[in-house]
């Protein structure tokens, strides 16, 4: 496959086109600043492409990709309306898309537990209702949607696996989970496409 990688130069984005790669998939890097992709020798050439979703009309097309995977996020420079402007962007691709989102944000308000919104709340705030509005538009241009609890560093757990929202059990305890098991079950639905337009829970 050949797979965009929305958001490619952050902590997620990199670990996504690693495993891409890893997997033998073809990986568009769409990025804001280019120089910031870092890509071994020992790999695959990865088509790196300038892509600012506050700038549609430079936005690359995605005409000659199979599917794409958003780690965008807010940036402390980044203005009000990213998030959504990025999720329109890619509605209006009609290709098949994979969005990371939050869990805590619009319908999974209260599904990581009452101490895990708290903290939400005192971490994320305001932007909690710009990622739940960007959810929305991704979900109406099919997209599937990760509701993915409070991300770490660590190993890709064997045991991942995706539930929907209305299946999920409200946890005691915060809940957390690898940006390496994310990656991976973002892959793993990029491939498969077996949830488009649902909100999803990933799990390890």
């Amino acid at each position: 496959m050949r797979i965009a990688v929305l958001g490619a130069s952050g902590r997620v984005g990199r670990l996504l086109v690693d495993q891409a790669l890893e997997r033998g998939h073809q990986v568009v890097a769409l990025v804001r600043t280019p120089d910031r992709v870092a890509v071994p020798a020992s790999r695959q050439v990865v088509d790196v492409r300038q892509a600012d979703v506050c700038s549609p009309q430079t936005f690359p097309g995605l005409d000659d990709v199979d599917a794409v995977v958003s780690a965008i996020g807010i940036g402390k420079d980044d203005g009000p309306g990213a998030l959504v402007a990025g999720a329109g962007l890619l509605a209006a691709a009609h290709t098949r898309t994979v969005w990371l989102g939050a869990l805590g944000s619009g319908p999974s308000e209260r599904a990581g537990g009452l101490i895990y919104q708290a903290v939400m709340r005192m971490a994320v705030g305001a932007e909690l209702a710009e990622k739940a509005e960007a959810d929305q538009v991704a979900r109406k241009g099919g997209a599937t949607v990760f509701h993915a609890p409070d991300l770490k560093d660590g190993p890709l757990s064997v045991g991942r696996r995706l539930v929907p929202l209305a299946d999920l059990r409200r946890p005691l305890l915060p809940p957390r989970i690898s940006r390496a098991t994310v990656a991976a079950l973002m892959l793993d639905e990029a491939q498969t496409g077996d949830n488009g337009g649902e909100i999803v829970v990933p799990l390890s």
